[in-house]
């Protein structure tokens, strides 16, 4: 029997709030919710969820750690990562992302584009491999979707996953 290859699901700080934090902007939505949802779409897909979410960013750096090996060991697609407030300023989240080589589609609720002006710049897209903005909740299918299919299009092109083309 195979392994199912994984994919991971990470948020940053303050998105264990979802649901109650400025709902006009990120919606009723909670984050087990999200969970539920991504969980159900990574499973159609044939991949293992692992779903997960800390306010502290040593933490979220040591799963960026962790996940590199695993995409290097064919045991991950990747990661899709909603870094909230460290978009705009976590150089450390961005050179762990560069380090560990592992494929990130960036991923924010909200359009930060037509929010403040210290959301429009993010530290995080440079080193990601794609990203989805403004469409609220669902945006976390796309990127799950996008992930796997960028993955599937790079093996079947006989690519090193990853690898950008």
């Amino acid at each position: 029997m195979s392994i199912k290859p994984s994919i991971t699901v990470m948020n940053g700080p303050n998105l264990n709030l979802l649901g109650t934090r400025k709902p006009e902007v990120y919606g009723h939505t909670t984050l087990s919710d999200v969970q539920d949802l991504v969980r159900a779409d990574a499973e159609k897909l044939g991949l293992e969820l692992r779903f997960l979410q800390s306010n502290h960013e040593g933490q979220l750096i040591d799963w960026i750690h962790e996940t590199g090996p695993a995409f290097k060991a064919g045991e991950s697609i990747g990661m899709v990562y909603n870094p909230g407030a460290h978009t705009h300023y976590s150089y450390a989240i961005r050179d762990a992302i560069e380090a560990a080589q592992v494929p990130v589609i960036e991923l924010h609720i909200s359009n930060v584009h037509a929010r403040e002006e210290f959301r429009h710049h993010s530290v995080v897209s440079p080193v990601a491999r794609g990203i989805i903005v403004g469409f609220g909740i669902v945006g976390y299918s796309l990127a799950v979707r996008g992930l796997y299919e960028l993955h599937e299009a790079e093996v079947s092109k006989n690519l090193k996953p990853g690898v950008r083309t």
